[in-house]
């Protein structure tokens, strides 16, 4: 929907009409109780259909995360099972674009980390104190670039992978944390978590402290039972979420830990189920913190914690499902007036999520809307991979 359609609609001081032989009542029209009841698949891809060929200026701010924002769209199409609709082999050559190599064997022991670029913007050279620096790969970037190349059903053995596992070494630090780029940047759980699934998607452990990064992962568990971003810090759904897929990854804790003695774990199972759990709430949805409310992204943070502890079946999964669809985008807009219904006033073809309900969406949450449905094995939908973030048929190579 453009921005000046939206004015028109909400400028517009004239009494409205309702159209011929339309009746409120009647149970074949739309209605907020009864779209909202729906995942509108349709309109879904046809939001990720639209951001794969052009995306909005507002994500003009966004560019150097390009990278990510093609993994929304690609991995999204993919749990919505229309990854036909993107030209695959178009998307895997943009994505090997963005590689980072070294100009020469010599460079391979510079300290640098050579993974994917977030954009082609962030391949131009950059000058500091008169040295050119090429090179701001990132973490982040290379599991999203891993990420989008396995779901299209590239073969990650046609690409350098050892470069990249040996350099990830350069990116670990003597606490077995990660920066995520090589000049220079915060250490937390986040890119902990890139760093072992770059490693588990390579099959390539070379780079990696698997051990000392355990220790680093074990230290941010909080009090309550949650994991903070850095140890010491607040429990944080986002940072639960990589502390538990990270360790499982690396292979320290095991699926369905709950149906196993948890006095065999190496973190407080009982108390990090009990916080995940107290994250859902009242409205239905999870919160990334105690006192905050609802966002449609932690229905997948908390939701897959608790699919890889094998505690799933004890969230309240319709309340979910209803909190979730009171975010997505309900395809019109209703004038009400004394609680009477005057018109519809507008009808869009696409979907998507919002953070909150009665948003515009935005591909982040539309994303993890989509997630969290897979979670909640809403039919038409692929399952996921909860540790790897992408559809089962993608981390499996199918």
């Amino acid at each position: 929907m453009s921005e000046d359609s939206q004015t028109s609609m909400t400028t517009s001081t004239a009494a409205p009409t309702p159209p011929p032989n339309w009746d409120p009542s009647s149970s074949d029209e739309e209605s907020p109780s009864s779209s909202s009841l729906t995942f509108d698949r349709d309109r879904h891809v046809a939001f990720l259909e639209m951001m794969y060929h052009i995306l909005p200026y507002q994500y003009q701010t966004q560019e150097i995360n390009h990278l990510t924002l093609v993994y929304f769209v690609i991995s999204g199409l993919d749990i919505l099972r229309s990854l036909d609709r993107v030209d695959k082999d178009a998307v895997a050559a943009w994505v090997l674009s963005l590689q980072a190599n070294p100009g020469d064997e010599a460079e391979l022991n510079n300290g640098q980390f050579y993974g994917f670029h977030g954009s082609l913007s962030s391949q131009f050279p950059s000058h500091n104190n008169g040295i050119l620096i090429h090179n701001h790969s990132h973490l982040a970037s290379t599991y999203c670039a891993l990420s989008i190349l396995k779901t299209v059903g590239y073969n990650l053995s046609n690409i350098d992978s050892k470069l990249i596992s040996m350099s990830i070494r350069n990116l670990q630090q003597p606490d077995g944390s990660f920066l995520p780029i090589h000049i220079g940047a915060e250490t937390d759980l986040r890119f902990v978590y890139c760093a072992a699934a770059i490693c588990f998607m390579l099959e390539d452990w070379s780079g990696m402290d698997r051990e000392k990064t355990k220790e680093y992962v074990l230290k941010c568990q909080s009090y309550d039972g949650g994991f903070g971003m850095i140890p010491g810090a607040e429990s944080h759904g986002g940072g639960t979420y990589c502390a538990v897929a990270s360790l499982r990854l690396m292979g320290f804790i095991e699926d369905d830990v709950l149906s196993k003695s948890a006095a065999s774990s190496i973190i407080d199972i009982p108390l990090l189920l009990e916080w995940c759990l107290q994250r859902q709430a009242a409205d239905g949805g999870f919160q990334g913190r105690a006192n905050k409310p609802s966002d449609t992204c932690y229905a997948f943070w908390v939701g897959a914690v608790l699919r890889i502890l094998g505690g799933s079946k004890l969230i309240d999964g319709k309340a979910l499902r209803r909190f979730l669809l009171s975010c997505q985008y309900q395809a019109m807009i209703l004038l009400l007036d004394s609680n009477v219904l005057l018109l519809i006033l507008f009808r869009d073809q696409y979907g998507g999520f919002s953070k909150f309900p009665d948003e515009l969406p935005d591909l982040y949450h539309c994303y993890y809307g989509y997630t969290a449905f897979s979670l909640l094995e809403e039919p038409g939908l692929n399952a996921l991979s909860v540790e790897l973030g992408m559809t089962c048929f993608a981390a499996l190579g199918i």
